[in-house]
């Protein structure tokens, strides 16, 4: 007699949306029928061992993922989806699936460490302008330039992943996981400096609109980018530098300071009307002419990961494989690097079989 699995059906459902399938796409994949297939998500049967068997070979994730306990999906509305109404269904889920891993990532963790606790605060009914200016007084920045935005982020509780390569047409987006624990999640294939403000631009949403939920739409884009700009750019930082009139060989001096793409801050000298329109038209072309639109030319590195390397380091030094976490999770280890890429070096498999103690050692994080 065929033994029957029961199966977690939100697991299908999420892994599905992970690897970007339709139903008629995991049929195909699968062999197994639409009909079925429907039936296996709504709850409403159970498939063979054989089955299952199938299925976790089309969706590249173990049978065992297939077995956790229910998981819960994110809601559009908790995300900060940029450009919502031009993305595909596909793409949003995706983006969505990837997220809810990278939370379940986040939980492992935790169960096993003393992380930071979340500290970043709630502006709704501040500008953006006024809120980036609060967050620097809260957390003790000043003036000065930000040495790395994902340490400071990760300092305050921040739980900082990779967008998965799989789902970069989303871009860049951030939530508060139960209205709680801020998530933000970076395209780390991108320059340095755009890494950076992109950071920055999630931390804004956060401050911002995450209160309960993040609406979407060009205002709160912009709103985002605003607070972007002032919280790497603070506007007494800008204007003891001197910067009035700035032609494109000081604008590429005093980027470096700042960390920051050249035409982000000939952006801001215009928004702190420290350039005229036509001066800010006349350097933009200038800037074009030598690359900077395309990207920048000689920029710093892209921002890693202090939490994630010294959490792995851990695991690592108490001899907790990579195998075994991804085990734990429930998940391919090709899955769990896809969360962590650029982050933290790709882990190694350890050869040591002592498993690291569950005592929660606290990480010591720097901020930026």
């Amino acid at each position: 007699m065929e033994m029957v699995v029961m199966l977690t059906s939100s697991r299908l459902v999420l892994a599905r949306k992970r690897r970007r399938m339709t139903l008629s796409r995991l049929s195909q994949e699968s062999g197994v029928s639409v009909r079925s297939l429907t039936a296996f998500e709504n709850g409403h049967k159970e498939p063979s061992s054989e089955t299952l068997d199938l299925l976790a070979a089309a969706l590249d994730l173990p049978v065992s993922f297939f077995f956790a306990p229910d998981v819960e999906e994110i809601e559009v509305d908790a995300l900060s989806f940029r450009a919502l109404s031009k993305m595909s269904a596909l793409d949003r889920d995706a983006a969505r699936s990837a997220g809810r891993l990278a939370i379940e990532i986040n939980q492992w963790i935790e169960d096993r460490f003393s992380l930071p606790a979340p500290d970043v605060p709630t502006l709704p009914h501040l500008s953006p302008e006024d809120a980036a200016e609060r967050v620097r007084a809260l957390w003790g920045l000043g003036e000065a330039p930000i040495s790395n935005m994902i340490h400071l982020l990760e300092s305050h509780g921040v739980r900082v992943f990779s967008l998965a390569a799989d789902c970069s047409a989303v871009d860049a987006f951030s939530l508060r996981w139960k209205e709680e624990t801020p998530f933000v999640f970076l395209n780390l294939e991108k320059s340095g400096e755009r890494g950076r403000f992109d950071a920055a631009h999630e931390l804004g949403h956060l401050v911002l609109h995450a209160a309960h939920r993040i609406p979407h739409g060009q205002e709160a884009e912009q709103e985002a980018q605003k607070f972007a700009s002032a919280f790497l750019m603070p506007r007494s930082g800008i204007y003891a530098q001197m910067l009035h009139h700035a032609d494109a060989k000081r604008i590429l001096s005093a980027k470096k300071k700042w960390k920051v793409a050249a035409v982000a801050l000939l952006y801001r000298l215009r928004e702190l009307d420290l350039v005229t329109d036509w001066g800010y038209r006349t350097t933009v072309k200038q800037l074009s002419q030598m690359g900077y639109r395309r990207g920048e030319p000689d920029g710093i590195l892209r921002e890693s990961s202090q939490l994630l390397s010294k959490v792995f380091s851990a695991l690592r030094a108490g001899g907790f494989s990579t195998t075994k976490i991804a085990e734990d999770l429930n998940i391919t280890i090709d899955e769990l690097n896809r969360h962590v890429f650029g982050l933290v070096p790709l882990a190694i498999e350890g050869e040591s079989k002592r498993v690291v103690t569950q005592s929660r050692p606290n990480l010591r994080l720097v901020s930026g």
